[in-house]
């Protein structure tokens, strides 16, 4: 059967019920399991499976210190994450969410609900990666007209600003303690990097002289050629249009 999920599973279950049904269900590429948690890291970056179902404790570590490894290692690369677990502590499930995981689900675990939920999860990945190539579409469209080169950091950091203010319109209230942050640890440099290379980005746009576009994409005379947007209110416009637009 074409296009089977890889699934790796880092389960202590004894039973070994979930390891079982995975092997045997043709929906899906079972690539490897292990319960100790160096382990787990090395091969999921060796094997890089779509989906780790993963236990909170492990040998050796616990699951969010083996998800914190991995998301460092693998980035863009990170395979979808759902925690299993017999702690059904409130205080658990919050920060395996906080932590990048997709899903946490209490132990005893049924292998056809949790094949059902990996499935779900693939649907919405697809979905997600049309959306996220649309919206890319329209911003570098956007970029290029008012005149923003893709060669210079600056129109990358920008693009990524503009997808966290559509994802999350509050965070242009928060540009310096959060927008800049997040894009630095993304693109592994300084916030005051990303703070100057948008800003030299703009400048770059307005030095090329094609304000009237801008005033004619956002059907507004906004700016003149002797006054520039900040960092926050260009961003703010693009993502604005972007909401609006759907």
């Amino acid at each position: 059967m074409e296009n089977k999920i890889s699934v790796y599973l880092a389960d202590n279950s004894e039973d070994k019920k979930l390891e079982k049904y995975f092997k045997e269900n043709d929906k899906f590429d079972f690539i490897g399991s292990s319960v100790i948690a160096s382990e787990v890291i090395k091969d999921v970056e060796e094997k890089r499976p779509q989906v780790l179902v993963m236990e909170i404790m492990l040998s050796g570590m616990d699951g969010f210190l083996v998800l914190s490894s991995l998301k460092k290692s693998l980035g863009s690369a990170m395979p979808k994450v759902i925690f299993i677990s017999n702690l059904s502590h409130s205080g658990f499930v919050s920060k395996a969410i906080k932590e990048g995981a997709s899903y946490f689900m209490v132990k005893p675990i049924m292998p056809e609900n949790l094949a059902e939920r990996i499935e779900n999860l693939m649907e919405e990945k697809v979905t997600e990666s049309k959306e996220e190539k649309q919206l890319d579409e329209k911003i570098s469209n956007i970029f290029i007209s008012i005149g923003i080169p893709a060669h210079i950091k600056g129109y990358q950091f920008l693009r990524e600003a503009v997808k966290l203010a559509v994802e999350e319109p509050e965070i242009i209230g928060s540009i310096t303690k959060r927008l800049y942050p997040t894009i630095a640890e993304k693109f592994e440099t300084s916030s005051s990097k990303v703070e100057r290379g948008m800003r030299h980005a703009i400048e770059v746009a307005w030095n090329r002289g094609k304000i009237e576009n801008i005033n004619t994409l956002f059907g507004l005379k906004i700016y003149s050629s002797n006054e520039k947007p900040t960092n926050g209110e260009l961003i703010a416009l693009i993502a604005d249009k972007m909401i609006m637009e759907g």
